[in-house]
């Protein structure tokens, strides 16, 4: 089966249903042979997360190793794989090679989130509510390097702390690592010292999903009500700076991710699979909301070096491609296109904001007839849950529920 392909206008929330508008449609098309580019290995462990190995931003070269993080199993893993030599398609038409694995280590907990400090050091997020850092060496090795215990944990009335919780998210501007949990608590922590040099312990009444840099000394989050915060470390106090949410709705967020050319354009995916795009010099509303998957959005990011393309996994087993690159002065391809048709009802999402449109993205444009999404579902016979992915040059990975890695290096060919 190939990959399904839809185009979407941009700035229209849909929902399936009945068409009530035939102007607004979801084209469903073959989309080449990008699933049988894709080398899939099974690790005998659900991949909770997976991340590429960084490479020099001035290198042509492709990444060659990724890092992934198991759950819910006996004793889980922070593994290294290398992806080997692929030699291509072969004859029966399935992508040969196969991705290696280099070394692993146990991880106390399961792995919640995970990310690179720097080409050697991984760090961790545990559901125990430690921080760790692995040093990865040689190809051959891993190592804990630090080890933050009980970084998130529930306060007591009668005792200083009592019951370690989960620590949901990290974010890493080296030297410096910022963690967030379900105790609602913001640590700062430097990678050489053994204390925090932050730690706000009232952050959020609720959970915190996520988190992620926005510049080198603020840092924004998303909670289980909705909210999406920005915090200055600049500032002692322990309120946010700004706080933008969904109007009258608490719908929790579990993703988050910034454009990494205009900083002020942040996506964030919801538990009921919504897509929101922010402008954040704007008002405390998204610009858009885009019904995407029919679960849980665990993950959402921008391509790092062509942002027009933004990657989105579900807990509803599918795994999008989203591609706003078209040109948005041409008509539409799907309305000229033949092909089978499903319809959707649609309505329009709340008023925009006014833009500054000589510094808008693909992302932004308030007038939906402008522009439009084209998504590629790259998984379409997934059937449990996508927990995970990263994109860097031509290469994605992902993980999933089915104890399985899925890698191409071939993404936009």
């Amino acid at each position: 089966m190939k990959p399904i392909r839809l185009f979407l206008l941009m700035g229209i929330r849909t929902t399936v249903n009945q068409c009530e508008d035939p102007r607004l449609q979801w084209l469903f098309s073959s989309a080449g042979d990008m699933e049988d580019s894709f080398n899939v290995k099974f690790v005998s462990q659900k991949i909770s997360k997976t991340r590429w190995r960084p490479v020099a931003s001035s290198s042509l070269q492709q990444p060659q190793v990724f890092v992934t993080g198991s759950w819910d199993n006996e004793e889980n893993k922070v593994s290294v794989w290398s992806t080997g030599e692929f030699e291509g398609v072969g004859p029966d038409g399935q992508y040969e090679g196969d991705h290696q694995l280099l070394c692993d280590i146990g991880h106390n907990g399961d792995v919640l989130d995970m990310q690179f400090l720097d080409h050697e050091r991984i760090v961790t997020a545990s559901s125990t509510g430690s921080v760790t850092i692995f040093r990865h060496q040689n190809n051959q090795t891993l190592s804990i390097n630090q080890k933050w215990e009980r970084a998130h944990h529930h306060l007591g009335n009668d005792s200083p702390a009592y019951g370690s919780a989960p620590c949901t998210g990290v974010a890493c501007n080296n030297p410096e690592i910022v963690t967030v949990g379900e105790d609602g608590r913001i640590n700062l922590f430097r990678a050489d010292n053994k204390e925090a040099l932050r730690t706000v312990d009232n952050a959020d009444s609720s959970t915190i999903h996520a988190v992620t840099f926005l510049r080198a000394t603020e840092i924004l989050t998303v909670n289980s009500i909705g909210q999406l915060k920005l915090w200055d470390f600049r500032q002692q106090g322990t309120e946010p700076s700004q706080i933008f949410s969904v109007s009258g709705e608490r719908v929790p967020l579990h993703c988050i991710d910034r454009h990494p050319n205009q900083q002020h354009i942040v996506t964030t995916g919801g538990q009921d699979g919504m897509l929101s795009v922010w402008d954040l010099r704007q008002a405390a509303l998204p610009l858009s909301l885009l019904k995407a998957h029919k679960a849980e959005m665990w993950e959402v990011h921008f391509h790092p070096s062509n942002p027009n393309h933004l990657f989105t996994c579900s807990e509803d087993g599918s795994l999008w491609h989203w591609d706003a690159s078209s040109d948005i002065s041409e008509k539409p391809s799907f309305l000229q296109t033949g092909g089978r048709n499903a319809t959707h009802m649609s309505r329009s999402s709340m008023q925009q904001p006014n833009i500054n449109q000589s510094s808008t993205s693909a992302w932004n444009i308030n007038d939906p007839t402008k522009s439009r999404f084209e998504i590629t579902n790259l998984l379409p016979n997934q059937s449990l849950s996508v927990n995970s992915l990263d994109v860097l040059g031509q290469c994605l990975v992902c993980g999933t529920d089915t104890e399985a890695i899925y890698v191409t290096r071939q993404l936009f060919s």
